[in-house]
């Protein structure tokens, strides 16, 4: 609690509170007092902050913040738990109480049903979910969340988050992908320490609060604490002092008109923290340690941001899972013009500053952006808002609506191309992309944007296989118009490219102030041969990033046999600094099957099975410890043991393509073909949409059934839309031709063929049906 010598003082505090800012002291002159120092700041406590920053906790009080996390009591807990019962499949789940506490009766792993003891509440609003804490130190979230939003808009229920999940998938309750200790604790508590034993698969995680609280974002406290008690009376302001490490101001501090804008520019734009600090919990990414400054230092020295991916993103960048705000920020014309998360949102409240309809009216100038100029919608209503447009809405968790923070210009004209959503047609169901387009070119005649270059284009080839997309991807790494991520990932998308243009892209990349682009280069060198790729990644050895380094080592060693004693002894440093963030996330299957395929490319084959199969044990659904295993024992001419790991796979993963996949393959080597197709086939069934799937089951079906072999080639190309795979069915049916029905599937798969390639290429099919 602080302490104060005089009104003087108590006055200065005052006014630094009420322009939202941390009290400042200088150092004590030589009569005074001196400040004792403080080498090392630790975890105070939200109370301690209480009383000199009232309007501040105020403000944080009942907050997303405040509630990330809560043990469960009457004042946490929203849910009913007035023995209720829930009916999910045809059976029945009880929320009821015993005394105080508050229980579950819901089907455990062993598909039985148990009494839960929920300890904890997670989230406030408009969904609550509940944890139950295991004698093993593990916090699983159960599947059931309670809806807060009110009756009227559906809500005051129970509802099941996951309904289609069964106990062999990752999001099963009792999973990884439920457990708190390593999927959520990070962010929704203070200065947490995971603390997982990898002998005995245990946790014994720890925090410093059991919520968000001020040091989540302010850092530890206990020097700004001690220079407010230890300060003098005599407040000489030459040097600032606030205790902290972090500064969390915004970047820019004026903004002014320009001629030729309709929006106000930055005067300046100053270095600030905020944005990292804000981005540790909203944003995608892998955690490395828990020792790494991502504040002061890189981001990707604690964490591994995932970059615009297909899992992630649709191809213009627009969110397509969650990715928590940062990877969309930072697409946006906002990050680049010094935009910051105070700019429009509360940081105590997290709620915005100011009503929704004027936020934006902060920087673009009112009289540019009326309903008759720019909305063309009536005035006040939804369709008129800013957000509406700009900032388009989905829902996860089945009720929580998040914004894309991307700010994307709608562009009904690339949806109809690469199939991308756009607000026009959001709202107007009714209509398509074209008249989209068209009423946004009457309302806007002279825009900049429509029908304007988009990388979305050379991502949406790169997605369906088209054979140009490693060109367009390479001029988009190197196009210093676009923004950082989207350069990065452009460069991890040119995986498996060796062109001219490629090579010249990555060379480039490598050398760039960027840590997205560089680590980019990692993915997009992946199909060089050994000696090239060296050449391309061995810089990056010693970037002083530690994602980087870490992920170029891991790419090279898979060629550790092929090095020489110099390039070993390089790779050494970084290699075991990849090793120690797989050590750490030990309690996934991909920590240690990511260090077993180190120790098998370091020649340690017997180490790398146990870690197989230890990841297996704690994993079992975990589909990519099976198939690198059974390669493992491919490698070594076992193919039998191979088989039988897959096969042990895919009974605890029976959703798995991945596994069904390479046991056909294993089957075709061992001769067994006929066996093989129905692996193959599983394969397909269980990933519909994988072209090299059925490219590889087309193939193995043309000793047996060439008509469907030639329909299953005919589904990769139209997934893919690879012009090879349209090639390889022509081809098929050419070797195999006979009058009737392959004679009409070959002159169809031939005038297909037409668009693609020269008539040269049409013409050697037909001498090979000559040559028949």
């Amino acid at each position: 609690m602080c302490q104060w010598a005089n009104l003087t003082r108590f006055i200065f505090i005052i006014i630094s509170v009420l322009l939202n800012s941390c009290p400042t002291f200088a150092q004590s002159s030589s009569t005074d007092t001196e400040i004792k120092p403080i080498s090392v700041a630790s975890y105070v406590g939200t109370d301690a902050c209480i009383d000199c920053h009232i309007q501040e906790t105020n403000a944080w009080k009942g907050s997303h913040h405040d509630m990330a996390m809560k043990h469960a009591n009457d004042k946490s807990v929203r849910g009913n738990f007035d023995d209720q019962i829930y009916h999910h499949n045809g059976k029945q789940n009880r929320f009821f109480r015993k005394g105080e506490e508050y229980w579950v009766n819901i089907q455990g792993p062993d598909h039985q049903w148990h009494d839960f003891k929920i300890s904890y509440t997670f989230g406030w609003e408009p969904l609550q979910q509940y944890m139950v804490e295991f004698n093993d130190g593990r916090i699983q979230l159960i599947p059931f969340a309670w809806d807060t939003r009110s009756k009227l808009e559906g809500g005051q229920r129970w509802f099941h988050l996951y309904p289609d999940t069964t106990n062999s998938d990752e999001f099963y309750w009792t999973n990884t992908g439920q457990n708190w200790n390593y999927m959520c604790a990070d962010c929704h508590s203070t200065d947490l320490k995971k603390n997982y034993n990898p002998i005995t698969n245990t946790y014994m995680t720890t925090w410093a609060e059991i919520n968000v609280g001020c040091e989540a974002c302010h850092g530890p406290a206990s020097k700004h604490i001690a220079l407010i008690e230890n300060a003098n009376s005599d407040l000489n302001l030459r040097t600032q002092l606030h205790g902290f490490e972090r500064d969390l101001s915004n970047a820019v501090s004026e903004w002014v008109t320009q001629q030729g804008h309709s929006t106000l520019q930055p005067k300046e734009i100053s270095k600030t923290d905020q944005i990292k600090t804000c981005a540790q919990c909203h944003s995608r990414r892998t955690q490395l340690n828990e020792t790494g400054d991502h504040v002061k230092g890189s981001f990707f020295n604690k964490y591994r941001l995932s970059l615009i991916t297909p899992e992630l993103y649709y191809p213009d960048g627009q969110i397509y899972d969650e990715d928590y705000v940062y990877g969309s920020f930072l697409q946006s014309e906002m990050a680049e013009k010094g935009v910051t998360c105070t700019n429009c949102h509360d940081p105590h409240s997290a709620d915005l500053k100011m009503p929704k309809e004027t936020v934006c009216l902060q920087c673009h100038i009112s009289s540019q952006y009326t309903s008759d100029n720019h909305t063309f919608h009536a005035e006040s209503s939804e369709a008129s808002q800013c957000t509406t447009c700009h900032m388009p809405e989905t829902i996860y968790m089945q009720v929580d609506s998040r914004r894309d923070h991307g700010w994307h210009v709608p562009r009904p004209d690339l949806s109809e191309h690469i199939e991308t959503p756009n607000a026009c047609t959001s709202c107007h169901e009714d209509k398509n992309n074209l008249w989209a387009d068209q009423q946004i070119a009457k309302w806007f005649p002279n825009s900049k944007y429509r029908n304007r270059q988009h990388f979305s284009v050379a991502f949406y080839a790169d997605m369906i296989g088209h054979q140009g997309a490693d060109k367009a991807l390479a001029y988009l790494a190197q196009d210093t118009t676009l923004k950082d991520i989207i350069r990065g990932s452009a460069l991890e998308r040119m995986a498996g490219s060796t062109g001219q243009n490629t090579t010249l892209a990555l060379v480039r990349s490598v050398k760039s102030d960027n840590e997205m682009i560089r680590l980019g280069t990692i993915a997009g060198s992946s199909g060089y041969p050994f000696r090239d790729r060296w050449r391309i990644l061995s810089p990056l050895l010693v970037d002083s990033v530690l994602s980087i380094r870490a992920e170029a080592a891991a790419a090279l060693v898979h060629d550790y046999s092929e090095m020489d004693s110099q390039q070993r002894s390089k790779l050494n440093k970084p290699l075991e600094e990849y090793m120690k963030i797989q050590e750490y996330n030990l309690d996934r299957g991909f920590g240690r099957t990511n260090l077993a395929n180190i120790y098998r490319s370091l020649g340690e084959n017997e180490r790398a099975i146990k870690l197989y199969n230890e990841a297996i044990e704690i994993e079992p659904y975990y589909e990519n410890s099976y198939v690198n295993l059974a390669d493992l024992y491919r490698s070594t001419q076992n193919e039998s043991r191979a088989f039988a790991i897959l096969e042990q796979g895919l009974k605890a993963q029976p959703k798995s393509s991945m596994i069904p996949y390479s046991a056909g393959l294993s089957l075709l080597r061992q001769g067994n073909e006929k066996s093989a197709l129905e692996y193959l086939k599983k394969a397909t069934e269980n990933a519909p949409n994988n072209p090299n799937y059925w490219y590889v089951y087309g193939l193995s079906l043309e000793k047996t059934d060439v008509l469907k072999a030639s329909k299953a080639l005919d589904t990769a190309f139209k997934i893919s839309r690879n012009p090879d795979h349209l090639y390889v069915q022509c081809e098929l049916l050419a070797r195999n031709y006979q009058a009737g029905a392959i004679a009409f599937s070959f002159e169809r798969c031939k005038q297909q063929l037409r668009s693609f390639v020269p008539e040269r290429v049409i013409d050697l099919l037909n001498s090979i049906v000559q040559q028949n």
